[in-house]
């Protein structure tokens, strides 16, 4: 065991942690600024599902189903290699990984919000109508504020798959927490000691998160 590659006591073994932790912040950022593009377009995802036609609902149907049967590490690969040659347009690996892990993430988060919106009582809606409200005002000011709470939870859990997912994106040359372990294993030949510092590292990111979405839940409940 050669723990001493990654021990705080030695020259070499912090200069290999402050490289392993470089990539904390670009897993932060590309996992929160993923999860906040997919909530919007989930929300956006679902309104055509809570209308009664029945080709806004077909919609609605196809891109959800047809976006969770495409694995999110072809559709990585698939846009940062494959779409310049199809469009002739490029992304960086930073933009192309966080436009996959939206996209990707967009059809969950789609299914949590109109189960969430579909649980609040039709009694709700026809208050905001009584109020003069029209269909989005409705929606915005009236369900989703309940909805928000129901769903709460569910989001959380689906940061938290983000988070773990997010690890996918190293593949395309990102530098996140994986991407520096795997550079790190190739320079030191210790994967057994880096893999294991990289699945502490997310064990502790995952829990914080799950900490604070807790505290969230309560907060809301107590309101």
């Amino acid at each position: 065991m050669g723990w001493f590659i990654i021990s705080p006591n030695n020259v070499e073994g912090l200069t290999n942690l402050k490289f392993l932790l470089s990539g904390l912040t670009t897993t932060i950022y590309i996992s929160v600024i993923s999860i906040a593009i997919s909530m919007l377009l989930g929300l956006i995802i679902a309104i055509p599902s809570l209308a009664k036609n029945k080709f806004l609902t077909f919609v609605n149907i196809g891109y959800v189903e047809i976006v969770r049967a495409v694995p999110l590490l072809v559709l990585i690969l698939w846009i940062y290699y494959g779409l310049p040659i199809m469009t002739g347009i490029s992304f960086s690996p930073f933009v192309s990984g966080i436009i996959a892990l939206a996209i990707s993430e967009s059809a969950f988060q789609a299914e949590i919000f109109r189960a969430g919106i579909n649980s609040i009582k039709k009694a709700q809606w026809e208050a905001g109508s009584s109020l003069g409200l029209n269909f989005f005002k409705r929606l915005r000011l009236v369900i989703l504020p309940q909805a928000i709470k129901n769903i709460l939870p569910a989001i959380g859990n689906q940061f938290v798959y983000v988070l773990k997912m997010s690890s996918l994106v190293s593949i395309i040359g990102i530098g996140d927490l994986t991407r520096k372990a795997n550079e790190l294993v190739v320079t030191t030949y210790r994967p057994l000691e880096i893999y294991t510092f990289l699945i502490l590292e997310y064990l502790v990111l995952i829990l914080i998160v799950s900490f604070f979405v807790r505290q969230l839940e309560k907060r809301l409940k107590d309101k």
